[in-house]
């Protein structure tokens, strides 16, 4: 079915994007189970120390570094669906062989760490595609619903997998609760093959631009549009400040503040409920005051109560933290839902893996730096001076909305190329 048929179909009556839907939500869940289990894993079977723990994190996050921008030019090569479905089998493999290698007494560090590399890089190629799929089922004037119903459903998650996961590890122990999560990916496999629609036919290939030039199209088309690079500009500053407190939260709850743990896990998961809520909001707000204002809005103003997050104090008070982390996730998933759908509806299709890569790999590439830098800060001005530092910083990250072509349009131009589009397809 072409997606011009869909056009005026609501969403919750077109099979195919429920059917995506629906097996990413699932995924979704159990990936956030072994987000919880896999450190659990190492620390509480293997018996890993603190850096060893830190170098598995790293082994998750290092990919989108490593492959990124690389998988943006596979992707815009081949058909999408197929390559979505490899990864979720993949996925299914690699997780699914710690639990087996635990029930065989075999499971190692070594493992773990392969686990989480091969997974992270598996799961960029899966998040590269998908998004560059997206625009195959749904019309450009759905984009904005579309992505506001798969970023709720990715916060939803949130909540939920870690609360499933804590269970599961409680019942089974970790490295079975990771069987939960490798089913997932089989969930999310089947629901990509029983889709019927099918991308437009690709054009015969023909020797061309190398592997390079084509990485180099997909960041000069970034570096040309003004709307996508102050966009990742946005989304680089605000991660590398972000990450600050979501590795420094626990620190300063549990040791500045005294909470137990699971206190703690439910003021970090208010987060996700930010998320939700943002997700749901976002076309309604888009409408009201418009997508293009709401972007810039969201992260210069709606995302000032952020700064209640190291006022927190003991008794009532720490509820000062889950406030200010709700008001910063729900203007962040605001905001990405407008750029997201920007770049899904202006970008050529033949060049928008390239540019979600490229997009990604900034968005993304600051995460390690800002956990780093949160660290070294931490150690030498104290845990809630640099929270102080990372709040500031993340609310400031808005004003590259602010002072960009954003401000002076009511509406993101969803239904026509963006101003660097010539440019870019060049």
């Amino acid at each position: 079915m072409a997606v011009d048929d869909q056009q005026y179909r609501p969403l919750r009556r077109q099979r195919d994007f429920l059917l995506l839907w629906g097996g990413q939500t699932v995924s979704e869940v159990g990936s956030q189970i072994s987000v919880l289990a896999l450190p659990l894993v190492a620390v509480v079977v293997l018996h890993a120390s603190a850096f060893q723990v830190g170098l598995l994190s790293a082994a998750s996050t290092s990919a989108y570094l490593l492959v990124a921008l690389p998988a943006g030019a596979v992707v815009d090569r081949v058909a999408k669906r197929p390559l979505m479905i490899g990864c979720s089998l993949g996925l299914l493999a690699v997780v699914g062989s710690v639990p087996v290698a635990q029930a065989a007494g075999a499971l190692t560090l070594g493992q773990l760490y392969a686990v989480a590399l091969v997974s992270g890089v598996l799961s960029v190629f899966f998040s590269v595609a998908y998004q560059s799929y997206l625009p195959a089922l749904l019309a450009r004037e759905q984009l904005m619903d579309g992505n506001g119903k798969l970023a709720a459903s990715q916060s939803a998650a949130q909540i939920a997998g870690p609360g499933a996961g804590a269970g599961l590890v409680t019942l089974v122990g970790a490295a079975t609760a990771m069987t939960a999560d490798a089913l997932s990916f089989a969930v999310s496999a089947a629901s990509l093959a029983a889709i019927r629609t099918r991308e437009p036919l690709r054009p015969k290939a023909q020797a061309g631009p190398t592997l390079r030039a084509q990485i180099g199209a997909g960041l000069a088309h970034v570096v040309r549009d003004p709307i996508l690079r102050n966009g990742v500009a946005f989304n680089g500053t605000a991660n590398f400040f972000v990450i600050m407190v979501e590795t420094l939260g626990p620190v300063f709850l549990i040791r500045t503040l005294h909470l137990r743990p699971g206190l703690v896990g439910l003021l970090l998961a208010l987060g996700a409920v930010g998320g939700v809520a943002g997700g749901v909001a976002a076309k309604s707000l888009a409408r009201r005051v418009g997508s293009a204002r709401i972007s810039w809005v969201a992260m210069t103003v709606l995302s000032l109560p952020g700064l209640l997050i190291p006022l927190a104090g003991h008794g009532w008070a720490v509820l000062l933290f889950g406030a200010g982390w709700i008001s910063w996730t729900f203007a962040s998933t605001v905001t990405g839902i407008s750029l997201t759908s920007y770049r899904q509806a202006t970008c050529p299709p033949e060049l928008l893996g390239r540019v979600s890569a490229a997009a990604r790999w900034i968005n993304w590439g600051t995460l390690p730096l800002g956990g780093l830098a949160g660290g070294a800060l931490a150690t030498a001005l104290g845990v809630r001076t640099t929270l102080w530092i990372a709040v500031a910083g993340g609310c400031c990250a808005g004003l590259w909305l602010f002072f960009s072509p954003l401000r002076g349009m009511r509406d993101i131009p969803l239904g026509r190329p963006g101003p660097a589009l010539a440019a870019g397809a060049a």
